[in-house]
């Protein structure tokens, strides 16, 4: 089984008026993540162990285990970058009210935790993802991963969102300002309604 290249919700065009151009869509879907799939595939097919795996499988087989590191690299991204463009959206940023209320109930409130994902976003040294996740306790927590890690690898708890804060995810439209990048995905890209369906079936 080889993995392919997951179609966008959208046109590349589609989030132009809210930040993220087509020229970036197009770079970082149709090459930057195209490249993690080829690889990907390219490195399974030379290890029986992994052939038939699905990708949640074979990331969390190949985490921690220093001769994967290039399979659990390319597979964490192509697994990341999956979820990211799930939680974009043309409409974004409006809370639905079943997630403002567990937002409030865990964060004291939207703001409250528009603040922890921020911070999480610019305090990820380097690249990486910041990430809302419904823990293990079943409380909603803020959370950062380098690279290519991810949390249903750590088991730090349900991915609901995530952001991708390596470089080429914000450099066209934002070059080097991370907290414009940020601040704009948050209020006019986040997909608050993906996050709200993958609480409600966690």
């Amino acid at each position: 089984m080889s993995f392919t290249l997951p179609a966008l919700p959208y046109s590349y065009g589609a989030l132009a008026e809210r930040g993220m151009c087509q020229e970036t869509l197009e770079l970082h879907h149709g090459k930057h993540h195209q490249a993690y799939v080829n690889t990907l595939n390219t490195l399974v097919e030379k290890n029986d162990a992994l052939k038939g795996k699905t990708l949640e499988e074979v990331v969390k087989l190949s985490h921690g285990n220093p001769d994967l590191t290039p399979v659990f690299n390319n597979a964490g991204q192509h697994w990341n970058h999956s979820f990211f463009w799930n939680s974009l959206s043309p409409t974004g940023g409006g809370v639905p009210g079943t997630l403002e209320a567990k937002l409030k109930e865990d964060f004291g409130g939207v703001e409250q935790f528009k603040e922890q994902f921020k911070n999480a976003a610019l305090t990820q040294f380097g690249s990486g993802w910041a990430w809302l996740v419904l823990g293990n306790d079943g409380k909603l927590k803020v959370t950062k991963t380098p690279n290519a890690d991810t949390p249903i690898a750590t088991g730090e708890g349900k991915p609901l969102l995530v952001l991708d804060v390596w470089e080429h995810a914000y450099y066209v439209d934002f070059r080097n300002r991370r907290p414009d990048f940020t601040d704009n995905f948050l209020a006019r890209l986040a997909n608050f309604e993906f996050a709200a369906e993958n609480l409600k079936a966690a």
